[in-house]
């Protein structure tokens, strides 16, 4: 095929524009996974329907931490010749560290906790147990074995023109939308802190932003003082 006809492929092979793709449809599969799970722990304890928001970030339902996830498991272990129980392992161990260190920055910068596995067997400091650990092994092998080789293929589909275009849309919506988010519990955490607002920034914050406001949309988020 003549070069200048020959279809220019968007995001070919594990590249940036690719992984941010399956970074949001991860973070979408995740959001709606905690929301579901949270919605039948709450309907058999209580027999009440309730349907909480499960994310890491205001705006769209993206619950980051498995979008990080699913990347460092696609860059680590996709197309490598592991034998599933070692993709398990693998997955088990990477998956348990993203969760226990995005849990230790956040108790560190925020003060504040979004789970805790204090009451469960063979946790680490309550931020990860080996429960967690093997279904993120389980999920790692999911990913790199069978969603991955499927949405790769339906993402090189997309014309390289639109798909260049949105992928530049959603990644600036997405880094607006994840500054605004842990601005605002940051600054929540120096309200807390009774420190005032004295930049045109933390005004915002706190007039856009406040303690109710983030609850809805953080309502499994406390404060680590036990507030």
């Amino acid at each position: 095929m003549n070069e200048k006809t020959k279809r220019k492929i968007f995001a070919e092979g594990i590249c940036f524009e690719k992984l941010f793709i399956i970074f949001l449809i991860a973070s979408v599969i995740g959001s709606l996974y905690e929301q579901i799970l949270n919605l039948l722990l709450v309907y058999s304890r209580t027999g009440q329907l309730v349907w909480e928001y499960r994310r890491g970030v205001i705006y769209g339902p993206f619950n980051v931490i498995y979008g990080f996830g699913a990347v460092l498991f696609i860059c680590l272990l996709a197309n490598k010749k592991h034998k599933w129980y070692e993709t398990v392992i693998y997955g088990s161990l990477l998956g348990g560290g993203i969760e226990y260190i995005i849990g230790f920055l956040q108790e560190t910068f925020t003060q504040t906790i979004s789970w805790n596995y204090s009451h469960k067997l063979l946790n680490i400091n309550g931020r990860i147990t080996l429960e967690y650990m093997i279904l993120w092994g389980f999920l790692a092998l999911i990913l790199v074995k069978y969603f991955y080789p499927f949405v790769s293929k339906l993402i090189e589909k997309i014309p390289y023109h639109l798909g260049t275009i949105l992928t530049r849309i959603l990644l600036i919506f997405m880094v607006i939308n994840m500054l605004i988010s842990w601005g605002a519990i940051l600054r929540q955490t120096l309200r807390r802190n009774n420190v005032p607002a004295i930049t045109p920034i933390g005004e915002f914050f706190d007039k856009n932003y406040d303690d109710d406001f983030l609850k809805k949309y953080f309502p499994n988020m406390i404060h680590s003082g036990g507030e």
